[in-house]
């Protein structure tokens, strides 16, 4: 009996040892996954923080670069208004600056021929004083003289840029009449034509500007008077006759100011500032 006990009690301890020792590898086996689970879990962690940094930093690189391109968007706004400004307040402009121009122009070319001619006015004045004084009789009262050429004209310019048109159109006159072959007074024929366009009378005033085209046609007002003049055969309703001045004024004199005033002006009309040729 006792050996079969101890028979069924080896038995029973071989059973359980058989059982046990396949329990302990399949315990190993599923603290080793989870080692290993807990190390992936660790590593997604710390992925997750990194790409969540990276997501920062890319996320405010675009804020910067959203606003920078914001402020640019907003200067380039600010300058194109500026630029339709300036266009627009140059448009407005452009007469009153091509009038300044041409009278700095006039005033420059006027002190030149001044300058020049004064020696040579004064040689004349005494010369006729001195031969109208011989001429005289002692009994006679002497007759009245025009006062000196640059007196007369400068007193003649003054009144004019004044706006006392009267009194400068009777000095100009007067000029042209004691000194009639001077250069200046194709220039006093200009200013008096300057007056009447003014005035609006357009058909004297160009025939005043074409005085100074036929007898002073090498004259500093020269390019002038053939501006102005087709500006007044335009006024009187002689639109050809006009563009046709126009058109020789950008040809003759290129690069001058009067050639702007032109281009505009036949821009305004609607044509060109060249003739086009006629094809055969």
């Amino acid at each position: 009996m006792r050996i079969q006990r101890y028979s069924i009690m080896l038995g029973l301890l071989a059973s359980l040892c058989c059982v046990t020792a396949p329990a302990y590898a399949v315990s190993r086996d599923i603290i080793q996954l989870q080692t290993q689970v807990q190390a992936l879990q660790d590593q997604m962690t710390h992925m997750q923080q990194s790409l969540d940094e990276r997501m920062g930093v890319m996320k405010s690189l675009i804020d910067q670069d959203t606003d920078s391109i914001n402020k640019a968007t907003a200067a380039i706004t600010s300058l194109q208004t500026s630029l339709q400004k300036q266009q627009a307040d140059s448009g407005a402009h452009v007469d009153q600056l091509s009038g300044q121009l041409q009278a700095l122009n006039d005033t420059l070319d006027e002190l030149k021929a001044r300058l020049e001619k004064v020696g040579k006015q004064l040689e004349d004045m005494q010369a006729a004083q001195q031969n109208l004084a011989a001429q005289q009789a002692p009994a006679q009262p002497a007759a009245p003289q025009a006062p000196p050429p640059d007196v007369l004209y400068n007193n003649a310019l003054r009144d004019y840029n004044a706006g006392n048109n009267d009194l400068a159109t009777q000095e100009f006159g007067q000029y042209i009449k004691a000194y009639p072959n001077t250069d200046l007074a194709g220039n006093c024929y200009f200013y008096v034509a300057e007056i009447e366009y003014r005035q609006g009378n357009y058909q004297q005033a160009a025939k005043d500007y074409d005085q100074v085209l036929q007898n002073f046609p090498s004259g500093n007002k020269a390019a002038s008077a053939e501006l102005k003049k087709g500006f007044a055969q335009i006024e009187l309703g002689q639109k050809d006759e006009g563009i046709a001045e126009l058109r020789h004024v950008v040809q003759r004199y290129p690069r001058s100011n009067e050639a702007l005033q032109a281009r505009e002006r036949l821009q305004k009309l609607g044509v060109s500032a060249t003739t086009a040729r006629k094809t055969e």
